[in-house]
């Protein structure tokens, strides 16, 4: 078996991203030279062509996506891209009464306008593949369709395609253009005393290099990732033990009024989540119910989420993440035990295999390879799980540790650097390399797992 290697498979991702590159530079020159002249005309011009072909409405809307595209960029789009380079030249002074340039507010448009033009592009290819597919016909003798006709069939067999345009514009509006505004982030001064109305320039990898030259951030950044991997793992092997062995228990014949036992979990899970931190905490605290009835037994007060609580901390943390995700994998669970094959069982009776070899060799196997994507993705959850601590023991700045305490995870810390202190592109540039460590790990876990090599197998 040829041995699974990440930068491998990255080179690999690599080649054929520029293979594809390549590729459609060569398609485009060769339609472009294996086209009528009327044709050709779609190539410089948008809907021209098609205007030729007398395919009016569509070569009307295809010249009025590019004509809005000139002006959007002659009027402002030409400036909102080169503010993006330069971030603004005039700096504000609201005591001058002086109106200068707002740095983040230019990146964001320079990354909308960028957009645009990324939408602009792919209108243009669909206009080349629209008039190359139209000069094909005419070559081949065949009657081109009307625009209501090629409306009919976007609305029949290529329905998908209409179905997926507003979600994938809502996804590049509202989450690309948020990430790309991060990484940007990252590679610039902002943050400190670098904020609007003083201008942000951008400084490379700098903001990479304070994390691993500063005092105190790389040995905080150290102690919490080790703390966060380790938290991810446990926590994710937790929930999905504790959620696969109660969905058995509840998939049991023996079991009455199993039901009622499915709706005590899912009650924890329908309450909001900061509720019930907020009440775990308030159980936890110094003064709250644990504490009395420990007092009432003649014990004396510990403390559970203090500042010398660090693993009793952390092991709450655990146990409270445990009651608020377990109910979704005994869902999950639920869902695939139902639908496990009863004639393997059967014949593995029949062949003396007892419950524990079923449950290896049957269950086990089974239940993996339909839960790992799920199972990935519930580690990264855990990984970037902002709440449980934040809730339980959030605001705590500990010795040793640059904004953060013993139990915080790289996400809380982000927040105290951000958010409380603003160190805006420290925060992003860590932010990175909780996407590179959380990415490597998915997609290592996921390549090497059995849902990945033997898809086939269990279809």
């Amino acid at each position: 078996m040829k041995r699974f290697t990440l930068f491998s498979e990255i080179g690999k991702g690599c080649k054929q991203i520029l293979s594809g590159i390549r590729d459609s530079f060569l398609e485009f020159g060769l339609r472009f030279s294996s086209s009528s002249k009327r044709a050709k005309a779609s190539f410089f011009v948008m809907g021209l062509g098609q205007i030729l072909y007398k395919q009016y409405i569509k070569g009307i809307l295809y010249l009025l996506c590019e004509i809005g595209f000139i002006l959007f960029f002659a009027l402002t789009g030409g400036n909102l891209i080169a503010g993006f380079f330069t971030l603004g030249s005039k700096e504000a002074d609201p005591w001058l009464g002086i109106k200068g340039d707002n740095s983040v507010i230019m990146m964001i448009l320079g990354i909308f306008a960028f957009l645009v033009l990324g939408l602009w592009v792919m209108a243009y290819v669909s206009n080349v593949k629209d008039i190359h597919e139209i000069n094909r016909k005419v070559d081949e003798g065949k009657e081109l369709p009307t625009f209501f006709e090629s409306v009919r069939t976007y609305l029949d067999k290529k329905f998908h395609k209409v179905t997926l345009l507003f979600p994938v514009i809502a996804v590049l509006v509202f989450n690309v253009i948020p990430i790309v505004f991060m990484i940007c982030i990252a590679f610039t001064n902002y943050g400190g005393e670098i904020v609007p109305p003083k201008l942000v320039d951008w400084t490379g990898f700098e903001s990479f290099g304070k994390v691993f030259s500063l005092g105190g951030i790389l040995p905080t950044l150290g102690k919490i990732l080790g703390w966060n991997i380790l938290w991810a793992f446990a926590s994710t092997f937790l929930n999905y033990v504790l959620g696969l062995g109660l969905a058995l228990l509840l998939n049991k014949k023996i079991v009455k009024g199993k039901a009622i036992w499915r709706s005590f979990p899912i009650l924890a899970y329908a309450i909001p989540g900061f509720i019930t931190l907020c009440g775990f905490k308030f159980m936890f605290s110094n003064g709250g119910p644990i504490n009395q009835i420990i007092v009432a037994n003649g014990g004396s007060v510990i403390q559970f989420l203090g500042l010398d609580s660090k693993w009793i901390a952390r092991l709450i943390g655990l146990l409270v993440n445990a009651w608020l995700n377990i109910p979704t994998t005994m869902l999950l669970a639920t869902g695939i035990l139902s639908n496990m094959n009863a004639s393997c069982y059967e014949a593995a009776k029949i062949d003396g295999a007892s419950p524990a070899k079923q449950f290896k060799d049957l269950t086990l196997p089974f239940v993996v390879f339909a839960t790992t994507p799920n199972l990935i993705s519930q580690f990264v959850a855990n990984f970037n799980n902002f709440g449980v601590f934040y809730f339980l023991r959030g605001g705590l700045y500990m010795e040793g540790y640059f904004n953060a305490s013993d139990t915080d995870l790289l996400i809380n810390w982000l927040y105290n650097l951000s958010i409380a202190n603003n160190y805006y592109s420290i925060g992003a540039a860590i932010s990175l390399i909780i996407f590179l460590i959380t990415g490597a790990i998915s997609l290592v876990v996921y390549v090497r797992s059995n849902a990945y090599k033997k898809e086939d197998i269990y279809r």
